[in-house]
């Protein structure tokens, strides 16, 4: 890629990662007794109280992360979302690992995400 394309395509690499956190929070809430809860259902999950406080908190985690990355980027946003991300596959994997077999992917596609912070990370070290 041209030098003058890059700050254009980080550019693009930044509101993408931006709109999947900010969205994940929406849908988190709009689907509080959905799909989320499902899951924790399936995991073992019981408590209603419970399930409810981990989906808002899940939501909100996104949404200061999606708000931190579209308004204040920087190293410590990237690595902040590369941690949330790491421990919430890990979570995911000990509690329902047939996930990484679902076929849209809600823990393959983190490997991608994974590498756009990576490659945010390395272009805010350059500066």
């Amino acid at each position: 890629m041209p030098p003058a394309e890059r700050p254009a395509a980080l550019g693009v690499l930044r509101a993408s990662l931006v709109f999947v956190w900010l969205a994940t929070a929406v849908v988190s809430v709009v689907e509080r007794e959905g799909q989320s809860a499902l899951l924790l259902h399936q995991a073992g999950w019981t408590d209603a109280a419970a399930i409810r406080t981990v989906v808002f908190a899940g939501a909100g985690v996104d949404l200061l992360l999606g708000l931190a990355m579209a308004l204040r980027p920087g190293r410590r946003v990237y690595w902040a979302a590369l941690a949330v991300m790491a421990l919430m596959t890990l979570a995911a994997t000990l509690l329902l690992p047939a996930l990484w077999l679902h076929p849209l992917g809600p823990l393959t596609k983190n490997i991608p995400l994974a590498a756009g912070l990576w490659l945010l990370l390395r272009e805010e070290a350059r500066r």
